[in-house]
């Protein structure tokens, strides 16, 4: 079941900006921010990202809340991840990922900017304890 119409639609109160084809919301709180991601159907930040990004993989952590659509990704050493929402999200760096399925994938996601991992405690990269 799509709610696009509710999950997609303009933010109140945040800063828009179109990244490739990745439409992000922004809004400041506190030393950090609470951003709205959507990722269109058939998205795959190796082919659509990468270009723009300039690096191998996707290099931010990214925590949040999966509110519509599925992600999938693989990290550098092969693990995948998978979710579905309505799911908690948990993505360290240094990754690809893509939309699965027919939908838009609908990332609420929380960061610091660069000192995302620092302040969450997360790895720097995808790594096995």
């Amino acid at each position: 079941m799509s709610h696009d119409g509710a999950l997609t639609g303009p933010m109140s109160g945040a800063e828009h900006q179109a990244f490739g084809p990745v439409q992000v919301d922004t809004v400041r709180v506190g030393i950090g921010r609470i951003k709205r991601l959507v990722y269109p159907p058939g998205l795959r930040w190796s082919v659509d990202l990468r270009p723009i990004v300039g690096t191998d993989l996707c290099e931010h952590a990214h925590v949040g809340f999966l509110a519509q659509g599925r992600l999938e990704g693989v990290y550098a050493d092969g693990c995948t991840f998978a979710y579905t929402a309505p799911q908690a999200v948990s993505i360290d760096p240094g990754h690809d990922a893509w939309v699965a399925g027919d939908e838009a994938a609908v990332l609420v996601q929380f960061d610091f900017e660069a000192r995302t991992t620092e302040i969450l405690g997360l790895p720097g990269r995808h790594a096995h304890d």
